[in-house]
This record gives structure tokens, C-alpha cells and sequence, in this order.
């Protein structure tokens, strides 16, 4: 009986994280770096092959809702997304995602925020070979 009473409580458990939603995935072709702001927020880059572009995700979790960022992404040194992010319920972050265009070779990006009302910045780097 309390071999039943085990398998049931660990399945009520795994039914239950699937219920809170998806978990985030990296595959093995994903490039993550993650970094510390200049202030105490924190930043994470990710870059994932697709369908022969790259999909840049820029994150930065600052633990406040309403502040806007201003927001650039390089790629190879040129600017291909300038633009203003606000922190969002629940968390206070913020996210971008882009597909950019994947020139041959090893291509390197550089996505930085800096918070209009606090003057924090943010800067990552990171590079894939697509």
C-alpha cells in the first residue's frame, strides 16, 4: 500500500509541473550567455539556428514592472534593432526576440540596454556559427 500511495503522490507531482506551464529548452545548437547589469539586474543572450537565419532573444530581468530600456542588437558590428522594451508583470523584465539574416562564417552579436529612468546598463556578447 505505501508503495501505491508513493507512485501516486510522485505522479500528482509531475502532473503538476506540467500543469505551471512550458519549461524553457536549450538545444545543443543554442548559444546562451547570462551577466550581471551594471546596477544589480540581469542579463541573459541566447542565440538558436532557424531555418537557416539566426533567432536572437535579449532578456533583462531588472525585479521592477514599468521601467523602459533602450534597446540595441549588432550583429557583425551593424545595428539591426534599435527600439524601447518596458519591464513587464510578473517578473520586471523584459524580452526581445528578432530572426536575423545569417551571413557565412561565425557571426558575432552584441545586444545592450540601458534603463532611461535609472541610467543602469546592460551589455552581452555572444557568437554562432550557423
Amino acid at each position: 500500500m505505501r508503495t501505491s500511495l508513493r507512485t501516486a503522490i510522485a505522479a500528482a507531482g509531475i502532473v503538476g509541473l506540467l500543469a505551471t506551464g512550458p519549461i524553457a529548452s536549450a538545444n545543443d545548437d543554442d548559444v546562451i550567455k547570462e551577466g550581471s547589469c551594471s546596477a544589480g539586474s540581469d542579463w541573459k543572450l541566447k542565440l538558436s539556428p532557424e531555418n537557416g537565419k539566426t533567432e536572437v532573444e535579449f532578456e533583462v530581468d531588472q525585479n521592477k514592472v514599468g521601467d523602459t530600456w533602450r534597446v540595441k542588437i549588432a550583429q557583425n558590428g551593424e545595428r539591426i534593432f534599435r527600439g524601447r522594451r518596458v519591464t513587464r508583470a510578473p517578473s520586471g523584465s523584459f524580452e526581445l526576440r528578432i530572426v536575423a539574416a545569417n551571413p557565412p562564417g561565425t557571426d558575432a552579436y552584441r545586444a545592450s540596454a540601458r534603463n532611461l529612468s535609472t541610467g543602469e546598463t546592460c551589455v552581452g556578447r555572444a557568437s554562432i556559427s550557423v
